[in-house]
Formats: C-alpha cells, structure tokens, sequence
C-alpha cells in the first residue's frame, strides 16, 4: 500500500503530536480530569476561552457564581506546575468550590517556560487582572474586593503581581483586599533546580526576582498555606515571606495542612474533599472576615 506524501506528512505530525502530549501528561492531570468529571456545575455559570490578551496562552474562563455574595467579591487563580504545565481547564473543581461560596472565579492561562521566562508571566498575569478590571461591567462581576490565590508557582506569580524589581501598572491595585498562597516558592535561588531554572534567566541572581525582596506595606490580607508532607518547595519560603510581610507591617498568617502533600493540597479544596481535609475551612475562615457570607 502506498501512502501519500501528504498522508505520510499528516502522519508524522500526528505522532509528533501525540508524543508531545504525553511527554506532557502528568500523573496530576488525570486526578484533576477525574475530579472535575465528578464535579457539580450547577453553582455557576461559565464564560469560556476569553481573550485577555492577543496570544493563544493570554485566556482566562470566568466562572459567575449564581448565588453571589452582596460584596461580589472575584477570586482569580493562578495555576502551578513549575511554570512549564497546567492548564486553566485542569481547575473546574476549585471554580465549583468557591462560587457555591458566593465567589466568581476567574482561572488564568499564560505562557509557560522554556519558550517563556521572567517575568513574562507575571506581565500575563496583571495583563489579565487589568482586563478583568476593564470589562467589569460587561461580565457583570467586580474587581473592588479581589482575592488573588495560587498553587506552587501559581503562588509565586501573585506574589510577584505585588512585589516586582518594578512596579506594575495595576488598575485594580487597590480592590486587592487577600492573597492566598499555598505551598508557594517565594525565596529560593533557581539556579542548579532542575523545575525552576527553565523558567528563569539564570544570568538574573534570584536576589533581584523573588517577592520577597520587594515587599512593600499595604493592607492586604496575606493567608500563606503550607502542604505538611510536602517535599518538592521548602517550608522556608513560606516562613521568610511571613516574616518579610510582617516587617513591614502586613498582615500574614501560616497555616499548616495535614496530610497534604505539595500537589494534592490544591485538590483538597474541591467540595468532594473539603470535608476531610480543612484546606478550604481555612481559606474561608480568613476570607468570610472580609467579606462575610450570606446571612440565613
């Protein structure tokens, strides 16, 4: 049987192709798939794929809660996986979660390394928020009560959003009222870390690119959570960012999570798991202080 030139072509790009997705995989995406086929949609409705930006990673899904709370505050999150992974679409679950609380959810894409480095992703990340500042009224949410939450390296981005070697142009800077941080690396040198480094231009000392170095005072609840099994970011980031923001006078808390490890933290949100594990009691003890939930 003879092929194509054309066939033959299709072909090699199809395994090309395939090769790459599952050099890609991880163990961590098909928990998340899983999670999120079992995951109730009834407590929001979802505005897929919108463009905050001209390139194919600049899209963020917005989730509206259908109860929301008299404050409409916005979460916006910001997804892990050492900045070369993750997909918005992966987090169906922590949407579900938080708007069944009165929160809309907004997930963010952006670009990822190698091809990417700091800060790139950190101008996605405001590019992103100062979007959903922007068109506000047209998606009927509101960036005056902001909670700007992360995972791994999804933590680090917020954090940087903040406290940046420069400053950022952030219109919706005062409407920040929480960070969550969970098992976030916020002091570490990236050289030599085979997940970090890729990420980073290692001609950069980190000394001039971790948020820690450019804290500033502001009222912004800090809410950093720790993974009590976790083995891939020290729990020193979290301790030296603690102790940085409570220098200069900002308001930071540690909690620390049983039985989580560095990944399986993040899933331990999800309203399946929420009640075995007290990630989500604390997140929304912290939050409901600023923003309180619906009285019965």
């Amino acid at each position: 049987m003879l092929i194509s030139s054309r066939t033959r072509k299709n072909l090699l790009r199809t395994i090309s192709q395939s090769k790459q997705k599952l050099a890609d995989f991880r163990f961590y995406d098909l928990a998340s798939q899983t999670l999120n086929r079992c995951t109730s949609r009834r407590s929001f409705e979802l505005q897929h794929n919108l463009a905050y930006g001209l390139k194919a990673r600049q899209r963020l899904d917005l989730y509206r809660a259908r109860q929301p709370r008299l404050s409409r505050p916005l979460l916006v999150f910001v997804h892990g996986g050492s900045w070369a992974h993750g997909n918005k679409a992966d987090y169906v679950f922590l949407a579900e979660s938080f708007t069944r609380e009165g929160f809309d959810v907004a997930i963010i894409n952006y670009h990822l390394a190698p091809q990417h480095v700091f800060p790139s992703y950190i101008d996605d990340l405001v590019l992103a928020l100062n979007y959903l500042h922007q068109q506000q009224a047209q998606f009927q949410i509101s960036t005056e009560n902001l909670v700007l939450m992360g995972h791994s390296a999804g933590s680090f981005n917020v954090m940087s959003a903040l406290y940046h070697p420069q400053s950022y142009d952030l219109a919706c800077r005062g409407g920040i009222k929480a960070v969550v941080g969970v098992a976030g690396p916020y002091h570490f040198d990236y050289k030599g870390d085979q997940y970090a480094e890729p990420a980073f231009d290692i001609h950069v000392p980190y000394q001039e690119v971790m948020p820690y170095y450019f804290v500033e005072s502001n009222q912004i609840r800090h809410i950093l959570l720790l993974a009590a099994a976790d083995n891939l970011v020290g729990d020193y980031n979290t301790f030296d960012m603690h102790r940085r923001l409570t220098e200069v006078g900002n308001h930071s808390e540690i909690f620390t999570i049983p039985r989580t490890g560095h990944i399986s933290i993040i899933a331990t949100v999800s309203s399946w798991f929420s009640r075995y594990f007290k990630t989500k009691q604390v997140i929304l003890e912290q939050l409901n202080q600023i923003f309180p939930p619906h009285s019965d």
